[in-house]
């Protein structure tokens, strides 16, 4: 997207995207170190983030990442209704 979030972070281990099955995208990476910091799957209604996203330092700066849960809970609750 080019956008850059500022995160608040702490870690010691990293997932290496090399070790990521095909259906994986990596997301986020810190300008930092080159890190992985976010991967989703293409295939599963699944994602995340390696950092902490409610210490947004702006007011809205991670409402993206919650906003896309809610969504992502939400669809998959209709689809299992409707099933």
């Amino acid at each position: 997207t080019g956008k850059v979030e500022i995160t608040s972070q702490n870690h010691g281990f990293v997932v290496v995207p090399e070790s990521l099955p095909d259906s994986a995208q990596v997301t986020h990476v810190s300008l930092f170190d080159g890190s992985n910091e976010g991967l989703a799957l293409g295939d599963r209604p699944v994602f995340s983030v390696q950092y902490h996203p409610e210490a947004s330092p702006g007011p809205s700066d991670s409402h993206y990442l919650f906003k896309r849960f809610v969504d992502m809970i939400a669809a998959t609750h209709a689809k299992a209704k409707a099933s």
